[in-house]
């Protein structure tokens, strides 16, 4: 079991988890409009969603990576150019975080959860993004490619919810600089590139 790998995936996720993109700036948006609980709800609700991801590749892709190399190439590309894709479309996406559009009437918790869950299953670019970064990070040669999957998947939900849960807390404070201060904005965009970037290096080049 290579650890270092392990801690390699849990540092990119972190870093990925906390730079600004549609579920985080959801989750800020629910807990500046109707308080910390719903941002908390609302978190859960968007990380549960990705263990439906995770076992969707997990057993769509497992048995084809067991026997065949090409593919796990071709996999591997596919993975570096999404990111490097990935990362051009932050580069032209606005530097504004927040759409003022999120604030609304409040719904029940139960339906923030459900709405968060939904929003997360239904769309189609979380398993891309699952299958483009998960197979790089596979860290036994012994164990079932499906149980490292799930790990991977369940490392992905926990230190992503954390990193959410952090900013569903310090949702005030967040608002205030990405509000007034436009350079912080700019330093997280262009961080965002960097992550994509560089996992995506990662993938093709250092992985093997």
């Amino acid at each position: 079991m290579d650890l270092q790998l392990l801690l390699g995936f849990v540092l990119a996720t972190a870093a990925l988890a906390i730079t600004p993109g549609p579920d985080n700036i959801f989750v800020l948006t629910q807990s500046i409009s109707k308080g910390v609980k719903y941002g908390l709800v609302t978190t859960a609700g968007l990380i549960s969603g990705c263990l439906i991801h995770t076992s969707l590749l997990a057993f769509g892709l497992s048995a084809v990576l067991k026997e065949n190399e090409e593919v796990y190439f071709l996999i591997k590309l596919f993975g570096a150019i999404y990111l490097v894709y990935l990362a051009y479309g932050v580069y032209h996406s606005p530097t504004s975080l927040i759409e003022e559009s999120a604030r609304g009437p409040k719904k029940g918790l139960n339906a923030m959860f459900w709405r968060g869950f939904t929003m997360n299953v239904l769309n189609p670019k979380v398993t891309i993004f699952f299958l483009a970064f998960f197979p790089g990070f596979l860290f036994s040669d012994s164990m079932s490619t499906v149980v490292q999957f799930y790990v991977l998947g369940l490392l992905f939900m926990l230190v992503s919810f954390l990193v959410f849960a952090l900013i569903s807390i310090s949702a005030s404070q967040i608002l205030k600089h990405y509000r007034d201060n436009k350079k912080v904005a700019e330093v997280l965009k262009w961080f965002q590139i960097f992550i994509f970037l560089g996992i995506a290096s990662y993938l093709f080049f250092f992985n093997k």
